[in-house]
């Protein structure tokens, strides 16, 4: 199955390097042209393909803007794409909104141990999740993919299917770059994924 997978523009948040999680912080103005430029691209890519390829997005608002900035500038209807609840962004718990080092001055032990095993790390705090944690509801979200899709979504989504498809190990999945301004394809019968 052939999966474009995109992440949201970025946010204020991203730029300041808070920890977003869940939060549902609203795209910026770079944001918003990296979300016009991965339309442009993704256009593209797909050509008169567009119509058979189905499009989902995280319910929050940064990857629903981002979605629908770049249905526009592929020609399409903005508002004709799904939401799924699994492809939200990993929850930080009660560290959403700082930044790494903000917590470093209160929580030293805790960022220490994150560091040593930032992949199954849980932070404190009602609905926490680890990247492993969050995993679960991405394979349940990747096997029930039954055509060719375009994805919206976060860094934490695509360090797990990195990590699910390349079979990354953890500490690198945890710790790769992310971008937000280009494309990840993904063929899942060739358990290829990469950057284009």
């Amino acid at each position: 199955m052939l999966i474009y997978v995109v992440r949201h523009g970025q946010t204020d948040w991203n730029a300041e390097r808070r920890l977003q999680g869940q939060k549902d912080i609203p795209l910026n103005v770079i944001g918003r042209e990296q979300a016009r430029l991965n339309g442009i691209d993704m256009a593209e890519i797909l050509r008169v393909e567009a119509i058979s390829f189905d499009f989902v997005a995280s319910p929050l608002q940064r990857t629903r803007e981002t979605m629908e900035i770049m249905r526009t500038a592929m020609g399409l209807p903005p508002k004709d794409y799904r939401s799924d609840d699994r492809l939200v962004e990993v929850s930080f718990g009660d560290w959403e909104g700082f930044t790494i080092r903000e917590l470093k001055a209160t929580q030293r032990d805790r960022i220490i141990e994150r560091n040593i095993n930032k992949w199954d790390f849980i932070p404190p705090g009602d609905y926490a999740e680890s990247y492993e944690i969050m995993s679960w509801r991405i394979r349940s979200w990747l096997n029930s993919v039954e055509r060719p899709t375009v994805c919206v979504t976060h860094g934490g989504v695509i360090r797990s299917l990195f990590k699910m498809i390349a079979d990354l190990p953890k500490h690198e999945a945890a710790e790769g770059e992310i971008p937000q301004d280009r494309i990840l394809k993904i063929d899942t019968a060739k358990r290829l994924i990469g950057w284009i």
